[in-house]
């Protein structure tokens, strides 16, 4: 099975370097002029995160098709850190915690990484074995969701960071019965 994990288009939250996680937030200007300029193999399934910026993304790239949506796609729970940028938190001694930690604290009043890793790898586990049928599957997701997908899955393993797709860019893979072939990065 192939699957194409595409990271959703630009936002504004992202042209800014923000923390946005559970805010719904649309695709901005820049971000859907993008995604018109990059055509991306058909796929026969195609799955979405349920917010509004992946939804977009695939409308976009995938005019004619339906979307499948995948609650455990959503992005990270940022709780104090959401909607704000390193230079906001700088100085915030909660911020220098999760830093000095390497990111593997859990986000205060958010989710913590095991959490947020386990949820997308189970989505991903589900969808996979809902339509394992298909011959491929195109995904509009999270750049997180991206990254904690590949990183369990992939073979040879490579750290979750390695894994990080800019905005529109995705990973093309071939999904065996265990793991996923990193293909190329489209």
């Amino acid at each position: 099975m192939k699957i194409l994990l595409i990271r959703h288009g630009l936002t504004a939250g992202n042209l800014e370097k923000r923390y946005i996680g559970r805010t719904d937030e649309p695709l901005c200007t820049e971000g859907i002029a993008a995604l018109h300029d990059i055509s991306y193999p058909q796929c026969e399934i195609l799955v979405s995160s349920p917010m509004q910026r992946c939804i977009q993304t695939a409308e976009i790239l995938f005019p004619q098709q339906q979307i499948h949506l995948c609650q455990s796609f959503r992005e990270c729970d940022f709780g104090d850190f959401e909607g704000r940028n390193y230079a906001e938190l700088n100085g915030n001694p909660a911020y220098q915690a999760w830093i000095d930690s390497g990111g593997t604290l859990p986000f205060p009043n958010g989710e913590s990484p095991e959490q947020f890793r386990e949820r997308c790898c189970s989505g991903f586990s589900e969808i996979t074995a809902q339509f394992k049928d298909a011959d491929s599957i195109a995904m509009a997701v999270h750049g997180g969701t991206i990254m904690a997908v590949v990183s369990r899955f992939a073979v040879p393993h490579r750290d979750y960071y390695a894994w990080m797709a800019e905005n529109g860019r995705a990973w093309l893979c071939d999904r065996n019965k265990q793991n996923l072939q990193i293909l190329e990065k489209l």
